[in-house]
């Protein structure tokens, strides 16, 4: 059943014989995409030997039982076992994302239903904030736009893991699923007559790019500076420091304001732009290939209104995987777990039936 995976035994061997090589970590980088590999195959290699040597096990007792009746019930828990580590071999088997273990910048994104909109993407931001709290993670906000009543029209936010992490376990492996359209259906402040409004906020998440990730030539850039603005469009700075950065093949476009220098606003619009365009390149990748593995979540369209959060009977609702919940109040204080599990198996269960 899992013969190919005497392949990636064979390169968990090779790989150790590499990294046990002095010279190899001369050079860095090729030694951090070793020790990556190493790590993503280790796991496989440790549950296929306990698989391994289970069977083994088995077919011991099964002799031993023939004699002695008292072994039949350890026949049974190794069988039990057995089972459990095939399972598990499946489960780690399965295609991974390469970008599991990146962290991600998340943008909100205020859509129809005007200063409600932006009172949600508000909403939206502080439920990620505290979920990257529970879950030990660093954030910070690259660039936002405050509306006049309060909330976001626009807002970028750097989530990053703390420390080593386990392989596929990253910032992106568990967010990625965020992306698309969420609708809110909820009494607004501002509604006199206590009528239930339905309003939506944009929600796009990116691995973030390192320099070596995406390759841009300076040439193919337009840089604009211009003069940062608050709420209502009141002037906050004196000097143009704002940037908006162009990469005119693509026609991708990344701005920043919030920060007080022109060469920081800068510096934080091509952290987004290079997130931006590995975005773009590996969603051409997938349509090129069209790979039948491709995750049913993943593929949901941007526009596609993927969750509704309704405050009246306290429900939140995934419309991509049927998960349903009356716990919305504990969801937007940042308890997103049981949600973004609902979609990680909805997503490993459809590669598994791919694979």
């Amino acid at each position: 059943m899992f013969e190919a995976v005497e392949e990636l035994v064979a390169e968990h061997a090779d790989l150790e014989k590499k990294l046990a090589d002095p010279s190899v970590h001369a050079d860095q980088a090729n030694a951090r995409k070793l020790n990556k590999r190493y790590a993503e195959l280790t796991p496989i290699v440790t549950t296929y030997r306990s698989w391994k040597q289970t069977g083994d096990d088995i077919e011991t007792a099964r002799e031993f039982a023939a004699d002695d009746p008292d072994f039949a019930a350890e026949v049974k828990e190794l069988e039990k076992q057995r089972e459990e580590l095939t399972e598990k071999l499946r489960l780690l088997l399965i295609p991974r994302d390469p970008s599991d273990d990146k962290d991600v910048i998340l943008e909100i994104k205020a859509g129809a239903g005007g200063d409600e909109s932006a009172l949600f993407a508000g909403d939206l931001l502080r439920m990620y904030l505290r979920y990257a709290e529970r879950v030990g993670w660093k954030t910070e906000i690259i660039d936002a736009t405050e509306s006049e009543l309060g909330g976001y029209k626009d807002v970028q936010v750097a989530v990053k893991a703390r420390g080593q992490i386990e392989p596929g376990q990253g910032v992106w492996a568990r967010l990625k699923y965020e992306g698309g359209v969420h609708r809110v259906q909820r009494v607004p402040a501002t509604e006199s007559q206590g009528r239930i409004h339905t309003s939506a906020a944009g929600v796009l998440v990116t691995p973030e790019a390192e320099e070596v990730d995406v390759e841009i030539n300076p040439n193919d850039l337009r840089i604009d500076v211009y003069r940062s603005s608050g709420p209502g469009g009141q002037s906050v700075n004196t000097t143009d420091s704002a940037v908006r950065i162009t990469h005119l093949p693509t026609g991708v476009v990344a701005s920043c304001q919030n920060e007080k220098s022109q060469l920081q606003n800068k510096e934080q619009a091509m952290r987004i732009l290079r997130s931006r365009l590995l975005a773009m390149a590996q969603e051409e990748a997938e349509k090129e290939a069209a790979d039948a593995r491709r995750s049913q979540v993943r593929t949901v369209d941007r526009s596609e209104k993927i969750r509704t959060y309704n405050f009246p009977e306290n429900r939140i609702s995934d419309h991509r995987v049927g998960f349903k919940a009356y716990n919305l109040d504990q969801v937007l204080d940042g308890d997103l777990d049981a949600v973004i599990q609902a979609c990680v198996d909805a997503d490993s269960a459809a590669k598994l039936a791919a694979a």
